[in-house]
């Protein structure tokens, strides 16, 4: 049996033998192991972190693991499972749309962040909106979280869509249709206060992005 704090390093080892054998009858071979080693431990971080967000955000959080099937009808790749293990913390909100925080590892990475994976119309024309006329204040929050090592997801836009023009003094965040900011966090046996520090340095953002969405 493992636990939160060995869940990286046996993530890891599991997901390279995975990628070796990914298919249904090894998986079913597996499957106890990766209950243990994987998706328990996960559960419990989720479950320990929940009411320490829940204290931060003020708020109810509704914490999620990523299934390990992958959804294959559409794509040219048919191997069955993910070879990551990925979960998040919904921040529950008043806005028509919420953030979360996330954490993932996989085989060449370990990754914390925050943000909303993709803006609804009316959050889109909103945080749109609120770059242009409130630009000093939301780069600011963005500057300090890039500070800490996070970086933004690149723009989905090759261009600054309209009525906004081409030189904008942030340019780039006309250009996202989304917000998110993370880094690679490296390996650690203190998981669960590493991932807190890292998702407490991200609130601000989290919390930006919410008075967007109700804007």
């Amino acid at each position: 049996m493992s636990d939160k704090t060995t869940l990286i390093s046996d993530a890891r080892a599991f997901l390279d033998r995975l990628a070796q054998n990914n298919t249904r009858d090894w998986w079913l071979e597996n499957k106890a192991h990766y209950d243990a080693a994987l998706k328990s431990p996960a559960e419990t971080l989720l479950a320990d972190l929940s009411p320490r967000l829940a204290d931060l955000c003020q708020t109810e959080i509704k914490p999620k693991l990523f299934r390990p099937h992958r959804d294959v009808r559409f794509s040219k790749d048919k191997t069955p499972y993910h070879t990551h293990l990925h979960m998040m913390w919904q921040v529950i909100s008043d806005a028509p749309q919420d953030p979360v925080f996330f954490f993932g590892i996989g085989r060449d990475y370990v990754t914390a962040g925050a943000g909303i994976m993709g803006f609804d119309k009316q959050v889109l024309a909103n945080w749109r909106q609120m770059v242009d006329l409130d630009t000093d204040r939301i780069t600011g929050i963005i500057d300090r979280i890039t500070d800490q090592g996070f970086a933004l997801r690149e723009p989905d836009l090759k261009r600054v869509p309209s009525p906004y023009p081409q030189d904008h003094k942030a340019a780039d965040l006309l250009r996202m249709k989304s917000a998110v900011a993370s880094k690679d966090i490296g390996t650690t046996t203190t998981l669960a206060p590493d991932l807190m520090d890292h998702f407490t340095a991200l609130w601000p953002f989290n919390a930006l992005l919410i008075s967007i969405a109700e804007a």
